[in-house]
């Protein structure tokens, strides 16, 4: 098959599938609005349910719903009716997943259901199924055909479903009122925890090269090459006066003819851009991407404290 014929069938598959969305957001209704105030106003958690593809699609919604302020569990059709059944509370509620809704898995499942849990909610793309029948509330995830060159294997069911499932979470988000700071809770590890928490005292050089005003030329180069960032501090006591860059010391030698009698106080350069310690690292990143520099002070109550590199927060996930 030649390589513009499979592009033509990957941009139909996609076609469809946004089609199915574009279905799905104009028929969403007063169904849904009735499960975002049952699950919102539940004083137990949502319990998922589904099995074979739906049960895929029930995790990815459970996954989203805890890390968004909802607190979800998801419970395997199969395994529902071998014991787990007990984790459903009656304060629950309980959202049901099924494209056919007529799984004898399901099918056998909804009477405990429907009796165990404060609410039963059924996802399904048939109407006049058994699901539909059970559920109190029925969010409407049918496709007028798959993606699959078969119309047979879910793709734009699963992706409606999952779409339906984004949906609630948002609007579930946005009435408790959970922001960016709320998502940091749930989410320490990895590059979304650390750009949301992180902090620039955890990501100090080692090094904190420093010089006095009236050091002289080999001090400051012994500064700035000891320290593996091309650049030293100027202070008077632990207060901040200026910087000096390798770049500033290659200017004066070409600008210098006799440099053994040049202080730092008179090639530094004065009022340098500075972060406090408590600062989040993605505001230093930001500073340091806007006036394009590798570097920047830190400071603590605005005495030197140290230095941030740009490559190290690049190595941490920050941005």
């Amino acid at each position: 098959m030649n390589p513009e014929k499979i592009l033509d069938i990957a941009k139909a598959a996609v076609s469809t599938e946004i089609q199915e969305l574009e279905n799905l957001k104009n028929r969403l209704d007063q169904q849904f609005l009735k499960a975002v105030e049952i699950i919102n106003s539940a004083t137990g958690k949502l319990i998922v349910v589904g099995i074979g593809k739906s049960a895929h699609v029930g995790n990815k919604i459970v996954a989203t719903l805890n890390s968004t302020g909802t607190p979800a569990q998801f419970l395997h059709a199969s395994e529902a009716i071998h014991g787990d059944l007990g984790v459903i509370q009656k304060s629950d509620v309980v959202l049901c997943i099924s494209n056919s809704g007529n799984s004898p898995e399901i099918v056998n499942l909804l009477p405990f259901l429907k009796e165990y849990a404060a609410s039963l909610i059924g996802m399904t793309g048939n109407l006049n199924s058994k699901l539909a029948e059970f559920s109190e509330v029925i969010l409407d995830s049918s496709v007028e055909k798959e993606a699959c060159p078969i119309k047979l294997a879910p793709t734009s069911s699963t992706t409606v479903q999952m779409a339906l499932g984004d949906a609630l979470a948002v609007c579930l988000m946005e009435i408790s009122g959970f922001r960016e700071q709320d998502f940091a809770k749930f989410h320490p590890g990895g590059s979304l925890g650390k750009n949301l928490t992180a902090r620039v005292k955890q990501f100090l050089s080692p090094q904190k090269p420093q010089v006095s005003e009236d050091s002289n030329i080999r001090e400051i180069i012994i500064s700035v090459s000891g320290s593996s960032h091309g650049i030293t501090v100027v202070t008077q006591g632990e207060e901040i006066v200026g910087v000096i860059t390798d770049g500033d010391l290659r200017r004066m030698l070409m600008r210098e003819e006799d440099v053994s009698k040049v202080t730092a106080k008179e090639i530094m350069s004065h009022n340098p851009k500075s972060v406090d310690k408590e600062e989040l690292a993605r505001m230093a990143m930001a500073i340091l991407k806007e006036r394009n520099i590798g570097q920047l002070i830190v400071t603590d109550n605005g005495q030197y404290f140290g230095i941030i590199d740009i490559h190290r927060l690049l190595d941490e996930g920050i941005n």
